[in-house]
């Protein structure tokens, strides 16, 4: 039977899971550092009277896995910093989260798609994971409002790749 030709419309040797790739392919994610702090505890919950402010800092970074390949980790670093009005640690969340993508685009458009595209893509995942621990932390979820990943970007390359911050009240 192996000197059968292969029947029409179907490529030899097996090749049936060869299908062509998009420009933009996410390979996996996973949670690569996850910490969540309370060095207050026991006492921070008892004295807690109202929700602490909440500094949030984001980075992202991206890495080819092989030099010269077209596959990368990125990965999107997360700190948020609760503090109580006193100026006490309620709690230290910090979470990164990655991802291995393929990308088939040009040099031109590497830099946004890895730095823009990529972490677009992994925020909700990482949002998620950031609200679901602060929660069983036994505090209010955390919950990141969407990020502007082309302005981070843009002002990254502005100063010189300093990460970003901002704060929730």
């Amino acid at each position: 039977m192996s000197d059968l030709p292969p029947p029409p419309n179907q490529p030899p040797n097996g090749a049936l899971n060869q299908q062509p790739q998009g420009p933009l392919v996410v390979n996996l994610q996973y949670v690569k550092d996850l910490s969540f702090e309370v060095p207050g505890a026991p006492e921070i919950y008892t004295s807690l009277r109202e929700q602490p402010r909440i500094d949030v800092a984001l980075d992202v970074q991206a890495r080819a896995i092989q030099e010269g390949g077209n596959v990368f980790e990125v990965t999107l670093q997360i700190r948020a910093d609760a503090k109580t009005t006193d100026g006490t640690t309620a709690f230290i969340a910090e979470l990164a989260y990655s991802g291995i993508f393929t990308v088939n685009v040009g040099a031109d458009v590497l830099e946004p798609v890895l730095l823009v595209e990529c972490p677009r893509l992994l925020f909700p995942f990482a949002r998620n994971i950031l609200s679901d621990v602060t929660r069983d932390g036994g505090f209010m979820p955390v919950a990141l409002t969407p990020i502007d990943f082309v302005a981070l970007w843009q002002s990254r390359r502005g100063q010189g790749g300093a990460p970003a911050s901002t704060a929730l009240a």
